[in-house]
């Protein structure tokens, strides 16, 4: 059996950071923690990283780079049921990275580079669901004035952002952890999606309803 080769340092570095940013959150975690829980000096470390934010800015380089491929699909989103996977999607890729929107005020305060790029991903977002909202009226799955478009766009994005620190101001202790994931994630489509509901057509409305309640728990 061909063995695989070895994890480069780099990547592994970059693996275990992401698991101990989401389990304690950023701001708890130091570069000597990193180097201990890989078992490495914290020289070999600072060869690949020399500083704790370029940890962070690598990391967040992955996730834009995931987030902007999921944001390019929205216009091929037509239905409820293609705008619940849809969600579901973006809220699976915010968890997979949540120690960045756990932490978010505190990151943007400390980090310039992670504060410009941060109101680029805002803006893409919107971006995005505002084409999910135009692709959807097109379809007739809703009704919508041009004019609402924008705030009800800019309204999903707020709750999709900061919907992770709703969950953790609920239930400190438990809200993120992985046993918590995917009851968080349903609840946070469901609410996102939610926002829609006065523009739906009956039947997408009844759909929708019908997603919530299969999936979501009180």
């Amino acid at each position: 059996m061909v063995k695989k080769a070895p994890r480069r340092t780099a990547e592994r570095i970059l693996e275990v950071t992401l698991e101990l940013f989401n389990r304690f959150g950023e701001p708890n975690v130091s570069t000597t923690l990193i180097s201990a829980e890989l078992g490495i000096s914290p020289g070999n470390l600072y060869y690949h990283y020399p500083a704790k934010d370029e940890l962070i800015n690598s990391l967040f380089d992955r996730y834009e780079r995931s987030l902007n491929e999921v944001l390019n699909a929205s216009d091929n989103v037509r239905d409820v049921e293609d705008a619940w996977f849809y969600m579901h999607t973006l809220f699976e890729l915010i968890w997979q990275y949540r120690f960045l929107y756990r932490d978010l005020n505190d990151l943007l305060s400390k980090n310039r580079r992670l504060e410009t790029h941060f109101q680029g991903v805002l803006k893409n977002k919107t971006r995005s669901i505002r084409a999910l909202l135009e692709s959807m009226a097109r379809s007739g799955a809703l009704r919508m004035d041009a004019r609402e478009m924008e705030p009800t766009a800019t309204s999903m994005v707020v709750v999709l952002t900061y919907w992770l620190s709703f969950e953790y101001v609920r239930d400190p202790r438990n809200a993120l952890e992985p046993a918590s994931a995917q009851a968080a994630l349903m609840r946070g489509a469901h609410h996102v999606l939610n926002l829609l509901v006065p523009y739906l057509e009956t039947q997408q409305r009844t759909h929708l309803l019908a997603l919530a309640g299969a999936y979501t728990s009180p």
